[in-house]
């Protein structure tokens, strides 16, 4: 009699982890699902802007004359970390370009604005500026180093829309 007790709790013990899995397999076939990627809020960041903007020790640079398929979808500033500067995009083809500025020790910041992108020798001229090129295996950047503060346009877009939102940059 011993051995058939045994058999039967095993027994049960299939049936019961079957009835189970069954129970959740309906559940998730009666549940609705929504596959598809939300789409992301554009910010307005303006009133951050004209704050960063009196309250850094540096000129704030954001972009100017962008069209309405690049999408603000992030900013802040924060003057207790060096006067940082972050404003987010999403370029017009959905990848992600960033703006940093900070008077914090360059080395330091752009570390950090990069995802830890390698200085190449590449330069390249926009405006009246030179902006040295970073590439990463995450994101490749332009950064300008200026006297007081550095700025850096970073994401995973191509270097050609790292290049247009850095021309759109101006400070006031």
């Amino acid at each position: 009699m011993a051995g058939t007790k045994g058999k039967q709790t095993v027994r049960d013990m299939v049936l019961s982890l079957g009835l189970i899995v069954l129970a959740a397999w309906v559940i998730y076939l009666f549940i609705p699902h929504d596959e598809t990627e939300q789409e992301l809020k554009r910010v307005d960041y303006r009133v951050e802007l004209l704050t960063a903007r009196r309250a850094a020790s540096y000129p704030v640079a954001a972009p100017e004359g962008l069209p309405g398929t690049w999408k603000a979808t992030s900013v802040r500033f924060r003057g207790d970390e060096s006067d940082r500067w972050h404003l987010g995009f999403h370029d017009p083809d959905g990848r992600y370009v960033t703006v940093e500025q900070s008077a914090e020790k360059p080395s330091r910041f752009i570390a950090d604005a990069t995802q830890d992108a390698k200085k190449t020798e590449t330069t390249q001229k926009i405006g009246d500026e030179t902006w040295t090129r970073y590439e990463g295996e995450r994101y490749d950047a332009l950064v300008l180093e200026s006297t007081g503060s550095t700025t850096v346009v970073a994401g995973s877009a191509s270097f050609a829309r790292l290049t247009k939102m850095a021309e759109a940059l101006k400070t006031e």
